[in-house]
């Protein structure tokens, strides 16, 4: 049986931007300095309420007639929260950031673009080290066998030219699931795991805006029309962490409903992966939100690029 790692007791949560999800049409708008809702579900009464625009770090939306007023939007900016929309299979799809972000940006701008070739395959080294040995432990929790991950991880070198992350990768979604093959449009649960990349990957953008860096600018991905290719990079170790939460939510349907039961990405679903930003990760021997830990990535990230710090501070599972 598998043993939630994700579970015990929780930190202090007082930290933690909220994500707010909309699968209902409604009106969203500024009114006393707060997100002001009108909800107007297909079925029921229309609801109204009051959101704290400085708690929010995420708006989902994720319905064609929700409307939102411009004057919300730039409450929002203001406030370093980022907008996902969804598209019409309920994926998110586009996400609007703020464009300042650090009272230092500028400073940040200039050490993240003179980056040398060196440092850069040196961070990437460290990012995929940090993927795999998440990896092993999303294994280890399931009851599989780790020794060619074990293996893989102690060759990572510098830019990891022999893509030890793509044999891992292999090796890994392999274990995961019996028949499993990871497709973005394969069967489930990957539209979960779409969905619970998309999420991570806007709080990881979030986070580097926060910290004064270009999300554009990677230190592995440098696709042209990417316009989130350091986030791309610096989600990978964070990946697993969906994963677990992925597998727990396709194991209690299997249990209830059996594997010939198709799994939809429905309401209660979406809020289990909504949850993520609140799972409980380990920075050394610190516990925190994963949100939160978050920043503590990014900004180490930035530190690297100044030359004050050698290492991106990734997190591991709570033991």
């Amino acid at each position: 049986m598998m043993r939630s790692r994700l579970c015990g007791a929780k930190p202090d949560t007082a930290m933690i931007k909220k994500v707010l999800y909309f699968g209902h049409p409604a009106y969203l708008s500024l009114k006393n300095r707060q997100l002001y809702l009108r909800v107007m579900p297909e079925e029921g009464e229309e609801i109204e309420a009051f959101r704290p625009v400085e708690d929010i770090g995420i708006l989902l939306l994720d319905h064609p007639r929700i409307t939102i007023t411009h004057q919300l939007i730039r409450a929002l900016q203001a406030n370093k929260a980022v907008i996902v929309s969804c598209n019409e299979q309920h994926l998110p799809s586009a996400m609007m950031l703020p464009m300042e972000g650090h009272t230092l940006q500028s400073r940040r701008y200039r050490f993240q673009i003179q980056a040398s070739e060196a440092l850069r395959k040196n961070l990437w080294q460290q990012t995929v080290s940090a993927k795999i040995a998440n990896q092993l432990e999303v294994l280890k929790e399931l009851g599989r066998p780790v020794r060619r991950l074990e293996s893989l991880l102690r060759k990572v070198r510098s830019g990891d030219p022999e893509n030890t992350e793509g044999q891992a990768a292999a090796y890994y979604w392999g274990q995961y699931l019996e028949g499993f093959v990871r497709d973005r449009y394969g069967d489930a649960p990957n539209h979960l795991l779409n969905y619970g990349y998309a999420v991570l990957r806007a709080m990881v953008a979030r986070a580097l805006v926060s910290s004064g860096l270009l999300p554009a600018l990677g230190i592995h991905h440098r696709n042209q029309y990417n316009a989130y290719c350091l986030a791309d990079d610096i989600m990978e170790p964070f990946r697993p962490f969906v994963d677990l939460l992925v597998y727990g939510i396709y194991r209690d349907h299997v249990s209830i409903k059996g594997e010939e039961a198709e799994l939809e990405l429905t309401r209660e679903v979406k809020a289990r992966l909504l949850s993520l930003p609140t799972l409980d990760v380990i920075y050394g021997k610190k516990r925190s939100p994963l949100m939160v830990g978050l920043n503590r990535t990014t900004a180490s990230l930035a530190a690297c690029y100044e030359g004050k710090k050698r290492k991106i501070v990734y997190p591991t599972f709570p033991s």
